[in-house]
């Protein structure tokens, strides 16, 4: 079901690779809700994914960029600005990459050149957007800009590693720019922290499996799905969430409120019960 919540608003979406990308669903809905897009990922994951699919699909503009880049990204808007002959209404940051995780560095033995490229990617790419878009005046007055964090940002997680401190400094950015730029422009920046999802980035976190089979049991509504988080994602592109900014929502079926589900207690008292029996002690 549509529902021509994005008419006539013009949109940059970054990070889309395949059809397992949030970033995918979101510029297929976003087209499907009326709005005209232009897609954006580097030369190389341009090269490798199935973006000109994507592109076919919804009659978008591809223009290549690496986020880290502020001569891209001044590239990118002055081109989607021409194309779109004037300012954009929204844009989607779906971007993050951990090198310590690729190449199995655990927490405590990272390398360091990695993490500061971790953070430049997933995170400080992120203020070199809305900086070079601010000093272009490239976002119309109550435009809306997402960028996709997760819990980890407040809450340890095994195997995510540096990312969690990359998806914090996401959200801190979303926080000080979403001043300046609401002062200023009227314009609104937020981060929605997604459910694990199994996207082609993720598949390479330790335990991503257990992890989304964990949330899911833990959610009073289960997991949010790429698809769930395109929604969500639209909604907050629409004039419906014109007084929304600054925030980290939580689009996780409720397991960031959730300390023990009835579920997971069941899970642990039938497993303490086999400790029990099969060791005749507990182990604290």
């Amino acid at each position: 079901m549509t529902y021509n919540l994005l008419k006539g608003k013009k949109g940059i979406i970054f990070g889309a690779l395949n059809d397992m990308s949030i970033a995918w669903k979101v510029a297929e809905r976003a087209v499907e809700e009326g709005a005209e897009i232009v897609l954006t990922n580097t030369p190389l994951a341009i090269r490798m994914g199935d973006m000109d699919k994507l592109a076919e699909k919804t009659n978008a503009k591809v223009i290549p960029a690496d986020a880290t880049s502020v001569e891209d990204l001044e590239n990118l808007i002055k081109e989607s600005m021409a194309h779109f002959g004037g300012q954009v209404d929204f844009i989607l940051h779906s971007i993050g990459m951990s090198l310590n995780v690729r190449k199995n560095r655990p927490y405590d033995d990272l390398n360091y050149d990695y993490m500061m490229k971790s953070m430049d990617i997933s995170a400080i790419s992120f203020h070199k957007l809305l900086q070079t878009a601010r000093k272009l005046d490239a976002i119309s007055e109550w435009g809306s800009v997402v960028a996709l964090s997760y819990i980890a940002a407040q809450r340890t997680f095994f195997g995510y590693n540096e990312m969690a401190e990359a998806k914090a400094m996401l959200e801190s950015i979303a926080r000080s720019f979403g001043y300046i730029y609401g002062r200023d422009k009227k314009i609104r920046i937020n981060t929605i922290s997604q459910s694990p999802t199994l996207t082609t980035a993720g598949q390479g976190i330790k335990g991503m499996s257990d992890l989304i089979d964990f949330s899911e049991r833990m959610s009073p509504l289960g997991n949010a799905s790429a698809d769930d988080c395109a929604d969500y994602c639209l909604v907050m592109f629409s004039d419906l969430t014109r007084k929304v900014t600054m925030q980290n929502l939580f689009h996780d079926g409720g397991f960031s409120q959730v300390g023990m589900s009835w579920r997971a207690m069941n899970v642990y008292s039938m497993s303490l019960e086999d400790m029990k029996n099969n060791m005749d002690k507990i182990i604290d």
